[in-house]
């Protein structure tokens, strides 16, 4: 199944992305023995817009032009439900196993997600009430879908 990270905003050069790569790369090579791709990071620029609103919209449309293959939209928010990381790898054993073409885990642009994202979503999950920069929140993201790779494949990674 494959992986999808849509994201408003670019990764800095140096240790944001050297760390994302990191994780990006050993998600490909646990993911490989449970069926699960490696991550596809896909950008888009932030909004131009004046007012807030037609920015988040915008970029929320763009969000979604970005996924359209993936059949499963997992919208990245700081009001979503906040689950472990067994229930994430849970999640997606039964996306994989339904045989969902990908999942795409959309992460909104600083002014947050906007309604047509929200809409176009399956569900609506957090990593934590905190805010956090976006480049560290693809960061957390990644490392969480390597675990759950990990998880999936009985690999000892995750000790709780």
């Amino acid at each position: 199944m494959r992986l999808v990270l849509a994201a408003v905003g670019k990764l800095k050069d140096g240790a944001e992305r050297e760390l994302f790569s990191r994780y990006a790369d050993r998600i490909q090579a646990a993911g490989r023995s449970v069926g699960l791709s490696a991550i596809d990071l896909r950008e888009i620029p932030e909004g131009k817009s004046q007012s807030r609103e037609a920015r988040m919209a915008d970029e929320a449309e763009r969000l979604i032009a970005k996924c359209n293959d993936a059949s499963v939209r997992i919208l990245m928010d700081e009001r979503g439900k906040a689950i472990t990381s067994l229930q994430l790898a849970e999640f997606v054993r039964g996306w994989r196993d339904r045989g969902e073409s990908g999942v795409a885990f959309l992460v909104g642009g600083p002014d947050g997600h906007g309604e047509p994202a929200r809409k176009a979503a399956t569900v609506s999950l957090s990593l934590g009430p905190m805010t956090l920069p976006h480049g560290l929140a693809r960061i957390v993201l990644a490392e969480q879908l390597y675990r759950t790779a990990t998880i999936l494949a009985g690999h000892p990674y995750h000790r709780a």
